[in-house]
């Protein structure tokens, strides 16, 4: 059965909207920050607008930022403030007053599953020290008391990344899990330029078919905030894309016109089961990542961390 591989509620939203499906239950906010900056929320508020979407209740936060893969400091500063400003909305009370632990998901070994360890590298961790001291550590300056884990992955733990959350929680007693991980994308367009937040936590390696168990308010017992960035797509999707361009050229074509309208018939579901079988057996399950994801996901998770040390400190 064909199925969008994406993690992006927005991407799913709009799949519906191209086959001009109205899915009741669901929501949709644009707000335009600047020309470069846009912010979407994806309202899911009931049961069917859940099982339409295949995914939780509850609010998607997406913010695309085109530029966000130039090595422009200003520009990435405005995405960090816009990021903080968005999880300020979501917190369960006054940031000051909160115990958080950030969670940073993936393999720092494999570059495109890096951004969640790279984040947590980055953070202004300051539950020791406030422990150690009290707030008096900063002065006047009232801050979060910030706590950070990396759990990897389970080829290098033997455990579920879940089970060892669940585990620091029930020792550290956080009122709030900030998670963060790398995501899959329907769009190249949206590859390292698109970050989204929510309130419904995260099911870790879903976006790339590897389902592990979620990490929720359900399975955590308190609240989960994931915050993601697209750093991989399925090569299908490309294909499958690339494909439709073809068929658009080959119509404007004279020689190929008829072709083009005869293959033009496809829908969507049929271009994508066909690009699946020209790729089989050895590529279909590939996914795809920029060359400079290098350099892109380190820039992306000072972006992301910078986010969060403003939404959570004064400093």
């Amino acid at each position: 059965m064909f199925q969008i591989r994406t993690d992006l509620a927005l991407e799913t939203r709009e799949k519906f909207d191209e086959d001009h499906i109205e899915v009741k239950g669901v929501r949709v906010d644009e707000e335009r920050i600047s020309p470069e900056i846009m912010i979407t929320r994806v309202f899911i508020d009931t049961e069917n607008g859940a099982k339409a979407m295949k995914k939780p209740k509850g609010t998607y936060i997406t913010i695309e930022a085109s530029d966000m893969m130039e090595e422009d400091e200003d520009y990435h500063r405005e995405v960090s403030g816009q990021l903080a400003k968005v999880i300020e909305t979501m917190l369960p009370g006054k940031k000051e007053e909160l115990k958080i632990l950030v969670v940073g998901l993936g393999n720092r070994e494999v570059t495109p599953d890096a951004l969640g360890p790279y984040v947590v590298d980055n953070m202004m961790i300051t539950r020791h020290i406030i422990k150690e001291y009290g707030q008096y550590a900063f002065g006047n300056k009232a801050t979060s008391q910030i706590s950070g884990i990396v759990p990897g992955v389970m080829a290098q733990t033997g455990m579920e990344s879940g089970e060892i959350v669940r585990g620091v929680i029930e020792e550290t007693k956080p009122d709030i899990v900030i998670v963060v991980d790398a995501l899959a994308a329907r769009s190249v367009k949206r590859l390292n330029r698109t970050i989204q937040i929510t309130d419904t936590g995260i099911n870790p390696g879903s976006g790339v078919g590897n389902h592990r168990h979620a990490i929720n308010k359900e399975s955590m017992g308190i609240p989960v905030i994931a915050i993601g960035i697209p750093t991989v797509v399925d090569a299908a999707t490309i294909v499958s894309d690339t494909m439709s361009d073809l068929i658009g050229a080959m119509r404007e074509s004279a020689q190929l016109k008829s072709v083009g309208n005869g293959l033009a018939g496809l829908d969507e579901i049929e271009k994508h089961e066909l690009a699946r079988e020209l790729l089989s057996p050895h590529l279909n399950a590939m996914f795809v990542t920029p060359k400079d994801i290098d350099e892109a996901v380190k820039r992306l998770s000072y972006t992301i961390s910078e986010g969060l040390n403003l939404a959570f400190s004064r400093f």
